[in-house]
């Protein structure tokens, strides 16, 4: 279906072809009459097919210009980067349009964001809690909101936003329609949508598990960190087709580490992410890497989420993340657009059963490749890589049957010495009275 073929108006029409979009995804096709009928939608569907541009083109097309400073419009998102996606893709589409529209998030002077709020907006993208905040000053106030969205609803729960979210849909109005769009359903995003939505109409582009058929997977299997940093830098050196590498890994502490490894052998061609750089450092990093300065990116799963990032022509699994879920965000990183991707991992033995479980969800196997004889094998474990080790204590603990007590000999006068009965004592009392009188 094309764009065209929608009941666009001839405003977002134009924008979609500056854009240069012709033809709709799967999510965007069917989702479109569905919102535009005033039900409450759940949208699933893998990474990189449009979700966000599913949910706008039919809040845009019903959204009426309006001189209220209220927001009538509240899409709630995981992560600061997440806002400014989707504020970004507002822009575009709104080219001919008048709405105003604005993204909060934490981490940035908040009395800016204030006066966003105050000067009136039609459309608000927010982080949990930065909403939470603005909603806590008096200053935004949600009571007009008629469209209430939550983009990758699971990755917020999972990054500990439920309060938020739960309060956050309480203080809503009650007559609003609720939009949910996601790549996973999880039995907790099951709970919050059997609490808050109505009768939801569930449409489903692809069952959560199915891997990308534009992505070619592989894996190696490499002993430890060190021989997998080897093994990354032979395929960044011996081949040119991995132009725009994205590199998960699983920690902040093993990203910043990579980066020390490689950094002065691709001078200036590696950047890292993650949630203890600042924002700004995060997105000039971004961009750096959306405009080919940077290579390689390094980054935890922080970006594995909805961002759209172009042209990416290899997702480097350093290490394979436990949730089968994660992996097929990871590899979702690549391939989009209607082009081809390649996926490799790097899978130690413990990682293995990792491996298994997303092949599982995946009924498919992920080919394993031999390793290069060039690459050199380490005998170095890193402290995580070490088996953990439980030390026998060979001292031997005194029962209580032996045990004497604080082992120190009381004085003759301290002696406590039992008097008795309570008669005895009764009677010992009263002598020592009469002693004395």
């Amino acid at each position: 279906m094309t764009f065209e073929e929608l009941n666009l108006s001839t405003p977002l029409i134009n924008a979609i072809n500056d854009i240069g979009y012709v033809y709709t995804t799967p999510i965007q096709s069917k989702v479109f009459s569905v919102v535009m009928s005033g039900a409450d939608v759940v949208g699933v569907a893998q990474t990189g097919t449009g979700k966000t541009i599913a949910y706008l083109l039919p809040l845009l097309r019903q959204l009426k210009y309006s001189d209220q400073k209220h927001p009538r419009v509240l899409i709630l998102v995981p992560t600061r980067e997440l806002v400014m996606q989707v504020v970004g893709e507002i822009e575009k589409l709104t080219a001919y349009m008048t709405v105003r529209y604005a993204g909060v998030y934490g981490g940035t002077n908040i009395n800016t964001q204030k006066q966003l709020v105050y000067d009136g907006l039609d459309i608000l993208v927010a982080t949990p809690g930065r909403l939470m905040d603005l909603a806590m000053t008096g200053i935004l106030r949600l009571k007009m909101v008629q469209k209430f969205v939550i983009d990758e609803v699971d990755e917020m729960l999972k990054l500990g936003f439920r309060p938020q979210v739960t309060s956050i849909m309480e203080i809503l109005p009650e007559k609003r329609q609720n939009l949910m769009f996601s790549a996973t359903l999880t039995a907790d995003v099951e709970e919050l949508i059997n609490s808050f939505f109505y009768n939801p109409i569930k449409i489903e582009v692809a069952p959560h598990g199915t891997p990308l058929e534009k992505i070619i997977q592989s894996a190696y299997h490499v002993p430890n960190f060190f021989t997998k940093v080897n093994l990354l830098e032979h395929l960044l050196k011996s081949d040119e087709t991995f132009s725009k590498v994205l590199v998960f890994v699983s920690t902040k502490k093993l990203a910043d580490r990579l980066v020390e490894q490689l950094e002065n052998k691709f001078q200036d061609q590696i950047g890292v992410i993650h949630s203890n750089k600042s924002q700004n450092f995060r997105f000039n990093v971004l961009d750096r890497f959306q405009d080919g300065t940077h290579r390689v990116l390094i980054a935890t799963d922080i970006i594995a989420r909805g961002l759209d990032i172009t042209d990416v022509s290899h997702v480097i699994n350093f290490d394979i993340p436990p949730v089968p879920g994660d992996y097929i965000h990871r590899i979702g990183r690549t391939g989009r657009a209607d082009k081809n991707g390649i996926a490799i991992s790097f899978i130690n033995q413990a990682e293995q059963n990792f491996q298994f479980e997303i092949e599982n969800m995946m009924n498919k196997e992920i080919p394993i490749i031999d390793l290069p004889d060039s690459i050199e094998i380490s005998n170095i474990f890193t402290d995580e890589e070490k088996p953990l080790v439980i030390a026998k204590n060979y001292v031997k603990i005194p029962s209580i049957k032996d045990s004497k007590g604080n082992f120190h000999q009381k004085s003759e006068k301290n002696r406590k010495v039992n008097s008795g009965s309570p008669a005895l004592k009764a009677k010992k009392k009263w002598e020592t009275k009469k002693k004395y009188r």
